[in-house]
């Protein structure tokens, strides 16, 4: 019998790795009745032997992974742990299909293109078989520098050098009463905020984003300080200064202990998220089943999430630990006040859906119980909207939240861009989330136009009908000579892929377009 050290089951962390948005290539298939997440934690947790071993844990070789290949008998490696996900087959969303991809074999790099964000660990542990007979070795070591014995680790050499040294910096300088923390990243830096800080006890987490790449700073700091963080940045020559008050008057000797991963750049994709504990302060009705719930950061998190990216909410469900994508909006369709802009609560609007997993453990949540909430994700940039002068948004129910504040930066921020129309998809009337704001919005405003789409009209209803198809996009996405035209897409997963694979039928090309994936 093999000992499987206790962190190959991970409880609740506040480290988990998602997937960058817009990677996702699976197409969801309808479940079985009760096949659905809920029904698999249900069933992995009724005792019943998953592995087929009895509760024994056991080394496999590659020949023997080989061997369970098939729809009745198939075994899968992630990370070097080896899983019997026969028992999972009729519950998996993308299908038999997609785990046949990984049947016998290493699936770690088809796990991490389309969902490794999924806490993989805690949803298959009890198909757990054991682990491979053989580890490949990895340069993660590599990267991370080693701590000195005492005082603050000069800067040190980082991952994926280019030929030029452009990677970040860092200084620092202090007061009697304030420690701040100056870091250089060579580069411009968006004015949306790529800044991250996590302060808790002395712990400092820092984390800027800087395109594709991460860049952290990881400190146990010398001595006591206040709860409270000030970042200052200086977008244009990019400089982000962290300042921090002391406890106690007087000068420290050093700035503090290097942490794991401490000054190194890597791709995003490759640094694990962190998740901070947030408090929900207050939940607003919007409509019949949509509700927007108020999250406080903790007092020593500073994070803003820029326009387009959403974070990733974690909870435990039945010793489970289940995440879902959710993208931040504005208190109110004009966007941020000055007072809001100040504040560090995230807007998340959210529609409850009674058979679901997620938002009805959500939607029990009472004013002042915590959730876990990750680091700002996804690939949206706002670059290519700066050459646009037209700009096509395409929502589906709930799909409308990264909408919101995009409509706001498009009338606010960005000149160049000559006309904003929402296409809006509901089922019925009373779907259609901030319908008096968005019409308000299009009367005040001669460049905003919005049109909305019922599945289920009722017979008084005047506008549009029916689905998304060819001819309702060829009416509604007007191309004028001269004009460069952006398209956003967003709503359920079949939605996205119509449309997306529609816009194209239209002539629409990649750099044209973007899907935010859900």
């Amino acid at each position: 019998m093999l000992n499987i050290p206790t962190q190959s089951f991970p409880a609740p962390s506040s480290q988990q790795r998602v997937a960058p948005s817009g990677q996702s290539g699976r197409n969801k298939v309808a479940l079985k009745p009760g096949h659905s997440l809920m029904d698999w934690i249900r069933f992995s947790k009724s005792g019943k032997d998953l592995t087929g071993l009895r509760g024994r844990l056991i080394e496999v070789t590659q020949e023997e992974l080989q061997k369970h290949n098939t729809r009745d008998d198939c075994w899968t490696c992630i990370r070097d742990m080896v899983y019997n996900v026969t028992p999972y087959m009729d519950y998996h969303p993308g299908g038999e299909e997609e785990l046949m991809k990984a049947a016998g074999r290493d699936g770690t790099d088809l796990f991490d293109q389309v969902h490794r964000w999924v806490n993989y660990e805690s949803m298959l542990k009890e198909c757990l078989v054991g682990r491979m007979a053989t580890k490949a070795t990895t340069a993660v070591k590599a990267i991370i520098p080693p701590p000195p014995p005492t005082g603050l680790a000069p800067p040190t050499s980082v991952a994926l050098p280019p030929e030029k040294d452009s990677r970040p910096r860092y200084d620092w300088f202090q007061t009697d009463v304030t420690v701040h923390l100056v870091v250089y990243t060579k580069r411009k830096i968006p004015k949306s905020g790529c800044t991250i800080v996590d302060l808790e006890a002395r712990v400092l987490r820092m984390e800027v984003l800087l395109g594709k790449m991460s860049y952290m700073i990881h400190l146990c700091l010398a001595d006591e300080v206040e709860g409270s963080v000030a970042v200052h940045t200086a977008n244009s020559v990019g400089k982000i200064q962290v300042s921090i008050r002391k406890q106690a008057k007087g000068k420290w000797a050093s700035l503090g202990q290097p942490l794991e991963f401490h000054n190194t750049l890597l791709r995003k994709k490759d640094r694990a998220v962190f998740y901070r504990d947030c408090v929900l302060v207050s939940k607003t009705e919007v409509n019949h089943n949509t509700y927007v719930f108020r999250l406080q950061l903790p007092r020593g998190t500073v994070m803003h999430v820029p326009v387009g990216k959403h974070v990733y909410l974690k909870a435990l469900i039945q010793d489970t630990e289940v995440v879902r994508p959710y993208t931040p909006v504005d208190q109110n369709l004009t966007g941020p006040s000055q007072h809001s802009l100040q504040e560090s609560d995230l807007y998340l609007m959210i529609k409850v859906y009674p058979d679901g997993v997620f938002t009805p453990h959500l939607n029990t949540l009472h004013i002042g119980d915590h959730i876990s909430v990750s680091s700002p994700e996804g690939t949206f940039s706002l670059r290519p909207l700066r050459d646009a002068t037209n700009l096509y948004l395409l929502a589906a129910g709930t799909g409308f939240t990264p909408m919101a504040r995009l409509i706001h930066q498009a009338l606010q921020d960005i000149d160049t861009i000559r006309i904003t129309k929402l296409l809006f998809f509901n089922r019925r009337e009373e779907d259609i989330l901030w319908r008096c704001e968005l019409d308000e919005l299009a009367a005040n405003n001669e460049r905003f136009q919005v049109e909305y789409v019922l599945s289920e009209p009722s017979e008084s209803w005047t506008g549009r009908k029916g689905r998304v198809d060819e001819s309702m996009l060829n009416e509604f996405l007007i191309r004028p000579d001269g004009s460069k035209c952006y398209v956003c897409v967003c709503g359920p997963t079949a939605f996205t892929e119509l449309t997306t694979g529609l816009l194209k039928q239209l002539s629409f090309h990649e750099e044209e377009l973007h899907a935010f994936q859900g």
